[in-house]
């Protein structure tokens, strides 16, 4: 992709999925397993993140994923994902995930996760990805707290690296 793409805004690229939860999808405890929880975001958060970048992507990090409940067999799975902010290859892709009881209406937010996207090229090396046009004081917002987790990895990394770099001073 080049740097000339056209901007998108993030209801362009928006995904919405459901899916009925099954009793292949249970654990030994008879709830929904968490890794296929997991499976569906990351396949969610994918999809946002090849309709942005109009190419093929990699998952590069999974920033935070928090279960808040438990999903049961029977539920039905609603995952709604959209783009955060992007970087000069990189998108941060929200996913929260709700789940609907069928027979009572009832819909609980049972999980939220945040993952980064590269975009890569036919060579597999990063491509540069479309700006991304936040049209709403939320997508706003959301892209603000994206660029500050952002910052905040990054920080970890140089944090993770240095403390490489003094362990392995210390054993020579």
């Amino acid at each position: 992709m080049s740097g000339t793409a056209k901007a998108r805004t993030v209801s362009e690229t928006a995904v919405q999925v459901a899916q009925m939860m099954q009793p292949s999808h249970a654990n030994p405890a008879g709830n929904v397993h968490g890794g296929e929880i997991m499976k569906m975001i990351d396949d969610a958060a994918g999809a946002v993140a090849i309709r942005h970048a109009r190419g093929n992507v990699v998952t590069a990090s999974i920033d935070r994923l928090d279960f808040r409940e438990p999903v049961y067999v029977g539920n039905l799975v609603v995952l709604k994902a959209s783009i955060n902010c992007v970087g000069r290859s990189s998108m941060e892709v929200g996913v929260k995930v709700e789940a609907e009881d069928l027979r009572t209406g009832e819909v609980r937010h049972t999980a939220s996760a945040y993952l980064t996207f590269v975009a890569l090229d036919d060579s597999g090396r990063p491509a540069s990805v479309a700006p991304l046009i936040s049209e709403t004081d939320e997508q706003r917002r959301r892209c603000e707290e994206g660029e500050l987790r952002k910052q905040e990895r990054a920080k970890l990394r140089r944090e993770l690296l240095d403390r490489g770099k003094t362990s392995k001073g210390a054993a020579e």
